[in-house]
C-alpha cells in the first residue's frame, strides 16, 4: 500500500494541539499548558504533530510556480511578471502570515516532555527543518523580518518588535537547518523528511543567500557559499542517491517526472498521490486550452545546446529556423520538456496530432505530463526534492566562490549531461569564450575569470530544473529581475500559409489572417494572426505577451507588507519604494 505524504487531520483534532487551523497567532488563546500536558506524551504524539507541518511544502506548486516567471508563458501573466503587484490591506495577507511559525514554536516548547531521546532528536529536527523552511520563504519574500523562536501570547512585547537584521535571521536559519541535519535519522524515506532532505534544503538556502549577497552587494556571501558547498558535497559523497536512468538518454529525464510512482533512486522527497485517495489537477492545467495553455519561451528553447555540445545560437539562422529544423540534433532534454515532432503521450502508441491550441508559444510543456487518463484528475507522484539539484548547487557555489575545477564539473554538471549523452562542459573552453547569447540574458553576471562557466551552469540549471518552481528565485538572487522585461516569444513563422511540423510531407499548421478557407484538409492547427499576433505582422515569432513584463529594480525584489500589519505594529516599516 502506498504511503500518504500529507496526512490529513480534522481541524477539531488539531485544536487540541494548535488551537486553530486558520486563526492568526495574535488571536490565539494563551492557555497552552494543559493541552501540552494532555498531548505530548509519546513518540507517536510527536510524529502526529510534525506530520501537519508537511502541508507547508510546495506540493503541486512546484509544477506551477514557473508560470509566474520567464520560464513559462501562460494565458494570463502573473502580477509579479506584469509589474502589477499592489500593497495588500488585510493583516496576514500577501504572504505576511505567521500562524505556522507559532505551531512550530509551540511544538519545540513542548516536545521535550516525551521520554524517548531518539524520538525527541528526530522530531525536534523535523520541526527545526520546517522553521528553517518557513523563515527561508519569509526572507526571500520580504528581506529583513522579525525572528521569533518562542510562542507569542497576548501581551508579549515581542508581538510588536521591529524587523531583525538579515544577518541574525539567516544565521538562525542556518543553525536550525544544521540541527536538522545532525538529528534527523540518516535513512531513505521517500515521503518523509530525512537527513538527505535537510542537507539539500541547507544547500539550497545557503546558495540562495550566498549568491544574493554577492549580486546585491551585501557582505558575507563567502560563508554561505561555503556552507552550500559543504552540504551539497556531503549529500553527493554519501552515495545514497544517483540519477534516474530508466529509458536511456532519449527518455529517462521525461520518465522521471511523468511516471505514476516515484522511487528512491534520484527522488529524495515526493508527495504521494493515489487514484482512490488523493489526486491533483496538473494534468488538466497542462492540457486544457482555456486554463494554463503553458508555452516555453523562445529564449529558453534557444538555450538548449546542439547534440554535439555546440551552441544552437551560434548557428547563423537560429532565430529564423522553422520548428522541425530547430528540434533536430539538440540536447535530448528539449524534446523531453516540450512536445517535439511526432510527440507520443505516455501510455499511447501513436503520435499526437500537431496542436498549438493548448500552448501560448507553440512550445507545449510536456515535462510531468501524465497519461491521458489523468488529464482530468492526476495521481502521479510529485517530486519535491531531488538529487540533481545538489549537483547544480555544488557547481554554482564553487564557480561563484572562484574555486571550481574541471574535477568539480566532472562530478556535478557532467553527471547530468551523461544522463542524456551530452558532451561534457569544459572549464577552460567555457571561460575562454563566454556565450554572448547568455550574457545578453544575464547582463549582471560576475565579470571575473569564471564568467563563462557561471553562464554555462546557469544554462544547465535552467534546462535541468525547468518547471520545478525555482526560476523566479534564481532571477531574484542573481539580481536579474529585468530579465522579465525581455520578450517572451514563441515559434517562428516565415509568413502566412501551410507548415509541416513533423516533416512527413503533410501540412499540420496553417497561418491565416482571418480567412482559413485555403487550409489543406490535413491541417490540425489553425492560427489566426488577428488573435495570435506575430512580431512582424504576417511573419515572425508568436507574440502571446505583447505588452511585455515589467520589473522595477528599486522595489520588485521584495514583496510589500500589508497595511493593517503596519498600522498594528508601528515598529514595522514598509519595504523600500512600496
Amino acid at each position: 500500500m502506498k504511503r500518504l505524504f500529507f496526512y490529513r487531520f480534522s481541524c477539531v483534532f488539531l485544536t487540541l494541539v494548535f488551537f486553530s487551523c486558520e486563526t492568526d497567532y495574535l488571536d490565539r488563546p494563551p492557555e497552552d499548558q494543559l493541552d501540552a500536558e494532555f498531548f505530548f506524551n509519546t513518540p507517536k504524539d510527536l510524529e502526529v504533530a510534525t506530520n501537519d507541518f508537511y502541508t507547508m511544502l510546495s506540493g503541486h506548486n512546484v509544477y506551477t510556480e514557473d508560470e509566474d516567471s520567464d520560464n513559462i508563458v501562460p494565458l494570463i501573466a502573473a502580477d509579479r511578471v506584469r509589474g502589477s503587484r499592489i500593497i495588500p490591506t488585510n493583516r496576514g495577507s500577501g504572504g505576511w502570515s505567521w500562524g505556522r511559525l507559532r505551531d512550530i514554536n509551540y511544538f519545540l516548547e513542548n516536545y521535550d516532555k516525551v521520554d524517548d531521546e531518539a524520538a525527541k532528536r528526530h522530531y525536534s529536527g523535523v520541526a527545526r527543518f520546517f522553521r528553517a523552511y518557513f523563515y527561508f520563504q519569509k526572507v526571500k519574500s520580504f528581506g529583513d523580518v522579525p525572528w521569533h523562536n518562542k510562542v507569542l501570547n497576548a501581551g508579549d512585547e515581542d508581538l510588536y518588535k521591529s524587523r531583525d537584521p538579515r544577518e541574525l535571521v539567516m544565521d538562525s536559519v542556518l543553525a536550525d537547518i544544521n540541527y536538522a541535519v545532525n538529528n534527523i535519522p540518516d535513512k531513505k524515506e521517500l515521503n518523509k523528511i530525512t537527513k538527505s532532505t535537510a542537507l539539500l534544503l541547507k544547500a539550497r538556502i545557503a546558495l540562495y543567500e550566498g549568491t544574493l549577497r554577492k549580486y546585491h552587494g551585501i557582505g558575507g556571501y563567502e560563508k554561505f557559499l561555503n556552507e552550500s558547498i559543504s552540504a551539497s558535497e556531503e549529500l553527493m559523497n554519501a552515495g545514497k542517491y544517483t540519477l534516474y536512468a530508466s529509458g536511456g538518454p532519449g527518455a529517462a529525464y521525461r520518465n522521471l517526472f511523468s511516471r505514476n510512482n516515484q522511487d528512491e533512486v534520484e527522488t529524495i522527497l515526493a508527495q504521494d498521490f493515489d487514484r482512490e485517495k488523493a489526486t491533483h489537477n496538473l494534468g488538466y492545467l497542462m492540457t486544457a486550452p482555456t486554463q494554463g495553455a503553458w508555452g516555453l519561451p523562445k529564449d529558453l528553447v534557444n538555450s538548449y545546446l546542439n547534440k554535439n555540445g555546440t551552441r544552437f545560437t551560434d548557428l547563423p539562422n537560429y532565430d529564423t529556423m522553422g520548428y522541425y529544423e530547430e528540434m533536430q540534433n539538440r540536447d535530448p532534454r528539449l524534446t523531453q520538456s516540450t512536445a517535439g515532432p511526432n510527440f507520443v503521450v505516455n501510455g499511447e502508441s501513436a503520435a499526437e496530432p500537431v496542436t498549438l491550441a493548448g500552448t501560448t508559444t507553440g512550445y507545449r510543456v510536456i515535462k510531468g505530463l501524465p497519461s491521458k487518463d489523468q488529464w482530468s484528475g492526476a495521481y502521479f507522484d510529485l517530486i519535491i526534492f531531488r538529487y540533481a539539484e545538489a549537483l547544480l548547487i555544488y557547481a554554482e557555489a564553487k564557480a561563484e566562490l572562484g574555486t571550481i575545477t574541471q574535477a568539480d564539473l566532472d562530478k556535478s554538471i557532467n553527471v547530468l549531461r551523461d544522463r542524456v549523452a551530452m558532451p561534457h562542459l569544459k572549464l577552460a573552453a567555457a571561460n575562454s569564450n563566454p556565450d554572448q547569447y547568455l550574457e545578453n540574458l544575464y547582463p549582471n553576471v560576475a565579470q571575473g575569470q569564471n564568467k563563462g562557466v557561471i553562464l554555462e551552469i546557469r544554462r544547465e540549471r535552467r534546462i535541468e530544473l525547468f518547471n520545478e518552481g525555482l526560476r523566479w528565485d534564481d532571477l531574484m538572487r542573481w539580481k536579474e529581475g529585468q530579465k522579465i522585461e525581455q520578450p517572451m516569444l514563441g515559434i517562428y513563422f516565415s509568413g502566412l500559409g501551410s507548415y509541416d511540423f513533423n516533416n512527413d510531407g503533410i501540412a499540420d499548421v496553417y497561418l491565416h489572417n482571418g480567412d482559413a478557407s485555403g487550409a489543406p484538409s490535413s491541417v490540425t492547427s489553425l492560427i489566426n494572426i488577428q488573435q495570435r499576433p506575430l512580431t512582424n505582422g504576417t511573419s515572425g515569432n508568436l507574440n502571446p505577451f505583447s505588452y511585455g513584463g515589467s520589473f522595477d529594480e528599486n522595489k520588485d525584489y521584495y514583496y510589500p507588507l500589508p497595511l493593517e500589519d503596519l498600522a498594528l505594529n508601528p515598529n514595522l516599516t514598509q519595504n523600500p519604494n512600496w
